[in-house]
């Protein structure tokens, strides 16, 4: 079996691996297509906060949004499953802890996150075993792209969510990468006033054709916008965009922080007080991938778009250092297909 691994930052290699095997409780899965994130480009470049910790070490193996079908099962373990196309979440939770117990495993202190933590290798590989309680069907009428999606549109889902607009309410979305254009999406479908702010034309042309009719270049934003909107999502990864939020957010709305940046965010928690906003943060997908499986197979949101190509496992690393291809399209996703 091939896989991607990362060797020290910056420096990726295919390699082979004996197949893997499915235990108890256990599905072995041939993936189809795997989509590339900023979590992905940090721990390739050994940015990310989880190797500093020393809880995330080289060599390691990437990719936790995928889809692919279900080769075999382990022991002990319903043989349905078997053909199946699924996607699988990030956050695996130990099961027996307080968190896991009241049903939040994504904040399990025990957990393990697939390609991200030690322990649990990634979807950069022709093969991935995940276990089945993890794992979710999805429609045939869901394509393999759109399937492949499905893990960071549960967590734009969750941030529409989290925002709890009002009917007629105005959302902003600060960021127009793929959680913020997928944010946007779930919001339009669900008949809400769309605004998206972000620094590339390139990408709020994109959310134009999506259906978001108001645009904004965040450098632009002007004082009239402050107070303007009952909620502003986070979806950047800008130090500054949690404190912009805050301003532009009505009095009494909400605030969602689902971006991270390298560097501490910081708040002014007297505007958040004395405006009686509420500030609310997104870590997973979790809560959020049977929501987005739904809206994909109903039709009301469709994400292809957002995928600008597709590459085999070779073409990883360089994707990974922010190149493209000639014909690479608009969108801000790179899929991966690991039997490429």
């Amino acid at each position: 079996m091939r896989a991607l691994v990362v060797t020290s930052p910056r420096r990726a290699a295919v390699q082979e691996f004996d197949a893997p095997v499915p235990g108890a409780g256990q599905l072995l899965v041939d993936v189809e297509r795997v989509g590339i994130c900023g979590t992905d480009i940090e721990l390739f470049s050994g940015e990310m906060a989880y190797i500093h910790q020393g809880r995330t070490h080289f060599p390691l193996r990437l990719g936790h949004e995928w889809t692919g079908r279900v080769a075999a099962v382990g022991p002990d373990t319903d043989e349905s499953w078997i053909g199946a196309r699924i996607v699988g979440d990030t956050m695996l939770g130990c099961g027996v802890c307080e968190y896991c117990r009241a049903g939040t495993h994504w904040v399990c202190p025990d957990r393990s996150e697939v390609g991200i933590l030690d322990g649990w290798p990634g979807a950069l590989a022709e093969q991935l075993v995940i276990p089945a309680r993890f794992a979710h069907r999805v429609p045939e009428a869901v394509s393999v792209t759109a399937a492949a999606l499905v893990e960071p549109a549960g967590n734009s889902l969750r941030a529409i969510d989290a925002a709890a607009l009002p009917p007629g309410g105005r959302l902003l979305v600060l960021g127009s990468g793929t959680i913020g254009l997928l944010a946007a999406q779930f919001a339009l479908a669900k008949g809400r006033e769309v605004h998206v702010a972000g620094a590339r034309p390139s990408s709020l042309a994109l959310a134009a054709t999506l259906g978001v009719e108001h645009t904004h270049r965040t450098v632009d934003l002007d004082p009239g916008t402050v107070g303007r909107f009952d909620a502003v999502i986070d979806a950047t990864s800008i130090d500054s965009s949690p404190a912009l939020a805050a301003r532009l957010v009505k009095p009494a709305g909400r605030v969602v922080l689902i971006g991270l940046s390298s560097t501490p965010s910081l708040i002014d928690t007297r505007e958040l007080a004395l405006g009686d906003i509420t500030a609310i943060g997104i870590l997973s997908a979790s809560p959020g991938l049977v929501g987005a499986i739904e809206y994909f197979a109903s039709g009301a949101v469709n994400p292809e778009p957002l995928v600008s190509e597709t590459v085999g496992l070779h073409e990883v690393a360089s994707r990974l250092e922010g190149g493209r291809g000639p014909d690479a399209g608009p969108g801000p996703k790179v899929h991966v297909d690991p039997r490429k």
